[in-house]
């Protein structure tokens, strides 16, 4: 026995190690991104067919077992159809690095602490006159694709500006506003709706279409009703409600200021990076 423990301490280096720790790490993530979406269900199901085919295959159930077979070996493509939305997020999310920065990212702290202003005053002032509004803040997932369905802006940023877009019966209104480096890039945009069942039947298509861009990308959507006046802040597929501007402040303070300070301090270290490998290459 002494024997074989010497043998495995020999034979256990630091790459056995790494190989154990990368993927304990890529199986914890993995779970807890299940768990935080409508997958942990499927996950749930797809277990129980599992156990089902060992026990068919011990307890010789052979109609069962080929039947189980059959399904797992279909499962491969039908699990790529049910969870193409979350696997869509996960590797949005696995591409959310600050070693490559977003190239849009020229937006410093003191901008982004200017862009909180204005949305502050303009989510008052929608607030108290019941002014419906839906402004999404791009954070590194690039929104492109759904500026291109509203109409494109470019312009600075203003209270003034907003509350032409989303005054009652412009033409831009009923769509969300996309918001890019303290510019307001485009207006009238369609956003896609979340598919979370879950959500109470008070949330209308506004509302909808706020978590709907947060489940697909690491946007903020700023949501403010227009039956109510309530303004609420929907990140990562949930929607916080009843905010007043206090509670908004700290949620973009924390979001939206942090995440411009690590896309500098990636493009710093990024830069830091070339300048040394070019260093050790020139020697």
């Amino acid at each position: 026995m002494p024997d074989i423990v010497n043998l495995f301490l020999h034979s256990f280096g630091i790459t056995d190690v790494l190989d154990i720790a990368i993927v304990a790490l890529v199986t914890y993530k993995i779970l807890g991104f299940v768990r935080e979406t409508r997958a942990e269900q499927l996950a749930k199901g797809i277990l129980i067919v599992l156990v089902a085919k060992v026990v068919a295959n011990k307890c010789d159930l052979y109609t069962v077992d080929w039947i189980l077979e059959y399904l797992i070996n279909m499962g491969a493509l039908a699990l790529v159809i049910i969870f193409q939305p979350e696997l869509r997020r996960g590797l949005e999310y696995i591409g959310r690095n600050n070693f490559i920065p977003n190239k849009q990212g020229n937006l410093d702290k003191d901008g982004a602490r200017s862009v909180i202003s204005t949305l502050l005053e303009t989510a008052n002032t929608f607030s108290v006159n019941k002014v419906g509004a839906l402004m999404i803040l791009e954070r590194q997932t690039q929104l492109t694709d759904i500026a291109e369905s509203g109409t494109y802006l470019n312009a600075d940023i203003s209270p003034e500006l907003l509350g032409n877009v989303f005054y009652e019966g412009a033409p831009l209104h009923d769509g969300a506003a996309i918001i890019r480096n303290g510019r307001l890039l485009a207006a009238g945009c369609v956003l896609p709706l979340t598919q979370n069942k879950n959500l109470s039947k008070d949330l209308g298509t506004r509302h909808r279409a706020g978590i709907g861009i947060t489940e697909n990308s690491d946007a903020i959507a700023l949501i403010i009703s227009e039956e109510t006046g309530i303004i609420s802040v929907a990140v990562d597929g949930r929607l916080s409600r009843f905010l007043d501007l206090k509670s908004v402040e700290r949620t973009l303070q924390k979001l939206y200021v942090a995440s411009v300070g690590e896309q500098s301090r990636g493009l710093t270290k990024s830069i830091g990076s070339l300048f040394r490998k070019g260093g050790a290459h020139e020697s």
